[in-house]
């Protein structure tokens, strides 16, 4: 009952915050934060919004098969942030932009246009109803089943609360309750470390130098050019992932195009970009301890390693404190991560889809829509209950984000126009060929593709808007 009444406080607090943000709200409000917000606010929510309950949960177990090398993705998101920071946010803060993909229609046309958007909402959509899908199953297995709760009304119930605090204020309530989230997830992450060092009987410092010395803190892979861990791809990897999971992602650029101005944007995406070393660190520290205290008790590893954190903290086994702080952390970056997919995917349909962007009628009634479709499909995940379902659909959703940054990539880079009637077919084309190259590389030879297909599939796009172009064509004017 602990748990339920600290969940139940939490959103409490989160709808109060809706209700103080959202006074004499307006769809500029909704979708823009009537460009007001305060860059170093928008910073701190950005790093619990960029995290998400899936990540709580599986950063940690990544050093039994990886040790530390996920830092090396964390830091080619640092050359990411700095690349969106300063070519994707002048574009976006010239156009004075509501939505990234209204972009396209200037560049290349309405087909471009709506082609953009719709990938988008494709992959948002089924990506965030997965996430939550597995934070809800993690939550059911090892918190609510003991009280008796039924999934179907925990899915419902989880998005009811997300749908209260979001539907007037949208993303100017986020900017401040994505901050408290983000206050709860990293201070339920420091607490939980605290014990975890304390169950080792260790000090805080004794525990650093523990994880320090351990095998498992190994951060470079360069010797291996086969292994999706080697260093460069890495590097290059995590670059790519944020110039189009976040730069080309109107769910992650939503918040940063509410600052004031183009530089205090540019100081919010630079800021959060370096703090993912620290805390992905954090996390990954954590791991390496809860190893430590496996091996101490004589309690075998779990066959997932997404299941080490749970292990320990949802069960019981290091006090209800612990319980209580997984809890909080794992719903403080799910719920910050749905919410503000909610809140896009609101503002792509209205203004993107629709393009009725001042309609509120519009956009109450979408808001709400769109929170039954996130029921439905988790729901629906849940009777499926098939693992490589998921992974397809996980798999499916990354893929599209490959023709986006085709399409961004070739705007920027060239002056050249493409064939706008061209344009969803070669965006469709590009991930189905992917596809095919990746089962035939991994079936035929030894190379494992990991984040660079991300690159490929763009790299794809970009030669099918290069081949098919309007003679004598020009770019357009205005962009």
């Amino acid at each position: 009952m602990l748990i339920i009444i600290t969940v139940l406080a939490y959103f409490a607090v989160l709808c109060l915050l809706g209700r103080v943000t959202s006074a004499r709200a307006t769809n500029e409000t909704f979708f823009r934060a009537d460009r007001k917000s305060p860059w170093a606010m928008v910073a701190f929510g950005m790093i619990g919004a960029s995290v998400s309950g899936v990540s709580f949960v599986s950063v940690p177990g990544m050093v039994v098969r990886q040790d530390m090398t996920y830092l090396q993705t964390c830091l080619g998101f640092i050359l990411g942030y700095f690349i969106v920071a300063f070519v994707l946010l002048p574009v976006y803060y010239r156009m004075n932009l509501t939505t990234i993909y209204s972009y396209l229609l200037g560049r290349f046309g309405r087909r471009a246009y709506k082609t953009g958007a719709a990938f988008f909402m494709l992959s948002d959509l089924t990506g965030a109803a997965v996430k939550f899908y597995i934070v809800c199953i993690i939550l059911q297995r090892f918190v609510l089943d003991a009280y008796g709760v039924p999934f179907a009304v925990t899915v419902p119930a989880l998005m009811l609360l997300i749908w209260l605090y979001t539907r007037k204020g949208g993303i100017k309530t986020l900017v401040w309750t994505d901050s408290f989230q983000t206050l709860c997830m990293l201070g339920a992450l420091v607490l939980i470390i605290i014990k975890v060092a304390g169950a080792l009987d260790m000090s805080l410092g004794d525990a650093a130098k523990a994880v320090m010395a351990d095998s498992r803190s190994r951060i470079f892979e360069f010797g291996d050019w086969m292994s999706p861990q080697n260093f460069w791809k890495q590097l290059v990897s995590g670059a790519f992932i944020v110039v189009v999971m976040t730069g080309l992602n109107q769910n992650m650029m939503q918040k940063n195009l509410t600052c004031k101005t183009l530089r205090e944007a540019q100081k919010d995406v630079c800021s959060y970009g370096f703090a993912f070393v620290p805390v992905n660190l954090l996390f990954l520290a954590l791991g390496v301890l809860l190893v430590m205290l496996a091996q101490k008790e004589g309690t075998p590893l779990p066959a997932s390693p997404d299941e080490l954190l749970p292990m320990f903290a949802a069960t019981g086994r290091l006090g209800d404190l612990v319980t209580v702080l997984f809890t909080i952390g794992i719903v403080a970056a799910s719920a910050s991560t749905i919410d503000s997919s909610l809140t896009a995917l609101t503002t792509t349909y209205c203004v993107d889809i629709r393009q009725r962007p001042a309609d509120e009628r519009l956009r109450r009634r979408s808001h709400f829509v769109i929170t039954l479709v996130f029921v439905v499909f988790i729901i629906a995940f849940r009777s499926i209950n098939s693992t490589s379902v998921i992974d397809a659909v996980y798999i499916l959703c990354s893929y599209t984000y490959g023709p986006l940054l085709g399409l961004f990539a070739f705007g920027l880079l060239t002056k050249r126009a493409a064939a706008d009637r061209a344009v969803p077919y070669i965006a469709l084309a590009s991930p189905l060929v992917c596809l095919a190259v990746d089962y035939a590389t991994s079936r035929f030879t030894a190379y494992r593709f990991g984040y660079e297909l991300l690159l490929l599939n763009g790299a794809l796009t970009f030669a099918g808007l290069l081949m098919k172009h309007p003679p004598q064509s020009s770019r357009r004017e205005g962009v």
